[in-house]
């Protein structure tokens, strides 16, 4: 994480070019710093908890991956089935028409 520094000059931190004695911190500056703090802290908690995140989105992931081959033979359950029903369902309507046939053919009166 980066963090923000300036030099000592820069804030009026020195005496002068020798570097000799410091001020001490204002109370806006120390302000500051534990804010600063606080907030790579809290930066911190939300690295960490992205992470566990996405740990767990993985592991979903995974377990939906071991679903795949069973949903694989659903389709091909459902692939034939429906299969079977357009069959049927063709099959009985030829069975219908040529029932009519017979039936239009045959005098009425007789047996069919």
């Amino acid at each position: 994480m980066a963090t923000h520094s300036r030099s000592t000059s820069a804030l009026g931190g020195s005496t002068g070019p020798a570097g000799g004695a410091t001020r001490e911190k204002s109370h806006f500056e120390q302000q500051r710093e534990a804010l600063i703090a606080e907030i790579a802290m809290s930066f911190e908690h939300v690295l960490a908890n992205i992470n566990k995140l996405n740990r767990s989105l993985e592991a979903v992931v995974a377990v939906g991956n071991e679903f795949s081959s069973v949903e694989a033979l659903w389709s091909q359950f459902e692939n034939v089935m429906a299969k079977d029903e357009e069959g049927k369902t063709g099959g009985d309507e030829e069975q219908e028409h040529t029932e009519e046939g017979e039936r239009s053919t045959t005098p009425k009166g007789e047996p069919a």
